[in-house]
């Protein structure tokens, strides 16, 4: 395997901090979420990367209480829109406001400007209103009267919607779907970590006192210890495959682009930076696939209404393309 030299000049990721900032992160969040550490991991892989989520699971599952209990742990100044049909794209962006004593027009910033959104039931919401978030999401920034304003980073989107309900709701656009680094689903909990959250909420719920265990510096700093982490050509090579094979699958009207293969690589590199590994391997790109890929397929007719779920166009592709060497040996390669 060709070790790659993209980064020549970028100093050794320090990779102890962010495992440290992370398993911080992920033991908090485990105060309030019960046996989730799986998603709670992708989660911070994403953020880690850059990216916004998007998390679809029936209502109960734990959706909000992920965002606010990462956004508690991680320092973000958090802020809540529950997305309806009536909703407007300036009650997100924010609108410009005629002031008398002035005579002058003053931006009113809206939710969208803070450290974490939280984004609930975004397709309720009509399509207008979902894009006001496209540029935010897309560019760290907001357009109102044409006048353009800047996003403090860290801006983190969680999005969240009903899988199972349909009336009055609008369906994400691909453009939409395309912005969201990673789509994940909270799951049921198993019996015994029902019962075991059933003892600890009786009392006060724990995100009431769930305090920062990191600041939004240390978050910036963590995202570009994961940008250093090694990528051989020969993994970029395998990414770019798996994107090309679900655009020439049989089931698939439309495949993942190109920016799907970028969110692949910041999030293997993300899940590497957590395993505490300066080098990417096939698993970690693997264990992003699903997540990464899945939202971004539009299936043709005949297998939607078969019933298949991209998830399994994403494991069939993952079979199909060769994977390459294990590159364990980059371990001792100088970055």
């Amino acid at each position: 395997m060709t070790p790659s030299s993209s980064a020549p000049d970028l100093p050794p990721p320090d990779l102890s901090a962010v495992q440290r900032f992370a398993q911080a992160v992920e033991t908090n969040v485990a105060r309030v979420l019960v046996g989730k550490s799986d998603v709670t991991r992708l989660s911070l892989a994403g953020i880690l990367a850059g990216g916004h989520l998007l998390l679809e699971d029936a209502p109960g599952t734990g959706k909000t209480m992920l965002a606010r209990a990462l956004a508690a742990s991680l320092g973000l100044d958090f802020r809540r829109v529950q997305f309806t049909p009536d909703l407007l794209p300036g009650d997100v962006t924010g609108v410009s406001v005629y002031r008398p004593a002035t005579g002058e027009f003053e931006f009113v910033p809206g939710p969208v400007f803070t450290g974490l959104l939280l984004a609930d039931e975004i397709n309720r919401a009509t399509p207008k209103t979902q894009s006001a978030l496209l540029e935010a999401m897309g560019e760290g920034q907001v357009t109102e009267s044409g006048v353009t304003h800047r996003l403090a980073p860290p801006f983190v989107v969680i999005a969240t919607q009903n899988p199972i309900e349909h009336e009055g709701t609008y369906r994400l656009p691909e453009a939409q779907l395309d912005r969201f680094l990673l789509k994940l689903s909270v799951g049921y909990p198993t019996l015994d970590e029902e019962v075991q959250m059933l003892a600890r909420l009786q009392g006060a719920h724990p995100i009431e006192t769930l305090t920062a265990v990191a600041a939004p510096g240390d978050l910036l700093a963590a995202r570009a210890a994961v940008r250093g982490v090694r990528v051989s050509d020969d993994l970029r090579r395998y990414m770019a495959g798996l994107g090309a094979r679900t655009r020439s699958h049989g089931q698939v009207a439309l495949g993942a682009g190109p920016r799907a293969s970028l969110a692949l690589q910041g999030v293997a590199q993300a899940l590497a930076a957590l395993s505490g590994r300066a080098f990417v391997i096939p698993d970690d790109v693997k264990a992003a696939a699903p997540g990464v890929l899945a939202h971004r397929l539009n299936l043709r007719i005949e297998a939607r209404l078969a019933g298949t779920p991209p998830e399994s166009v994403v494991a069939e592709v993952l079979r199909q393309e060769p994977v390459p060497a294990d590159p364990a040996a980059l371990a001792g390669t100088p970055l």
